[in-house]
């Protein structure tokens, strides 16, 4: 009766029971699909004290054998993460995923796909600006390389925290949650300042097509891409922020740490203390409007960008 009580599917629920509530929705239901699809019809009904590392390999290899090595990854991590609740709530007294460490196939290196050669980025701006669809996606498209925040960042904007007269856009950056300041150009203010008669009211910049209370969708701007005949392979809503990351360094000579800083990644001083929110701020502050220039520069005709920073 002890080992059917602790069997490893009813550790495994208690354990998804309490972690779940502090995921998103999205999240937890992966989780337990997969746990369901792939783990369960083979380890669920086993003693999970009993359970050996040769029995989560075999449930591994059978995820694996189907062409799905990330998912094989994400559960042997959900199924260490099960033992590890076990032997906290004395169930069992050992993990013996530790003893599976290099014995999967090794995950597919992920490239985020970014235009970043100049020569092509010109018919990238030009297909963005022409696009033809709604007036929300439509600046959020334009505006995406001018801030070069990330994809969750930017469909989530609050125009309460949006200065347009201090040209500032301040918020909690979604990686580090730390506070983090975007300077906006002119041409960015512009963008936002022609959204603002339709959407200004409301507390979300980009609100979804469904609900004005909830963000535009996380694949609006993807989709948008497609439409303009951009693969994915191609470029991506993440794709900017490698694109400025690229640019901003190799053509425009600013220094790694202030595009870094821009990018909200975590950077140190050379003691090793984290730059706050205004550190460098206004050198930020020009290179975010020469950013915005370049990509002007890059639209029209007759004009070689490289040099125009010389």
């Amino acid at each position: 009766m002890a080992a059917a009580e602790n069997s490893f599917k009813v550790v495994a629920d208690e354990w998804f029971e309490k972690k779940s509530s502090g995921w998103v929705p999205k999240h937890a239901a992966k989780i337990i699909e997969r746990l369901k699809r792939d783990v369960y019809p083979w380890l669920g009904t086993r003693p999970i004290a009993e359970v050996t590392a040769p029995e989560v390999l075999a449930a591994l290899h059978r995820i694996e054998e189907r062409g799905a090595v990330e998912t094989a990854h994400r559960a042997h991590g959900d199924i260490s993460a099960i033992f590890r609740y076990a032997i906290a709530t004395s169930r069992a007294v050992s993990d013996p995923c530790r003893d599976l460490r290099g014995a999967l196939s090794p995950r597919k290196e992920k490239h985020l796909a970014a235009i970043t050669d100049p020569k092509k980025i010109p018919e990238l701006l030009n297909a963005l600006h022409g696009y033809q669809g709604g007036l929300v996606v439509r600046c959020a498209l334009r505006l995406a390389p001018l801030v070069f925040v990330r994809p969750g960042e930017l469909r989530s904007a609050r125009w309460a925290h949006i200065d347009l007269e201090a040209a500032e856009w301040r918020f909690i950056a979604s990686k580090t949650k730390q506070p983090h300041i975007v300077p906006l150009a002119s041409q960015a203010i512009t963008i936002l300042r022609e959204l603002h008669p339709l959407t200004g009211h409301r507390e979300l910049v980009f609100p979804g097509e469904r609900s004005p209370l909830r963000p535009m969708s996380e694949n609006s701007v993807n989709a948008a891409l497609r439409s303009l005949g951009i693969p994915k392979e191609q470029m991506t809503g993440h794709g900017f922020r490698a694109m400025a990351r690229t640019v901003l360094e190799e053509n425009l000579k600013f220094a790694a740490h202030l595009i870094e800083a821009q990018l909200a990644h975590a950077v140190r001083d050379a003691n090793g203390r984290a730059y706050n929110r205004t550190t460098h701020l206004e050198e930020r502050r020009v290179m975010m409007q020469r950013w915005a220039d370049y990509l002007d520069a890059l639209r029209q005709p007759n004009v070689t960008p490289l040099v125009l920073y010389a």
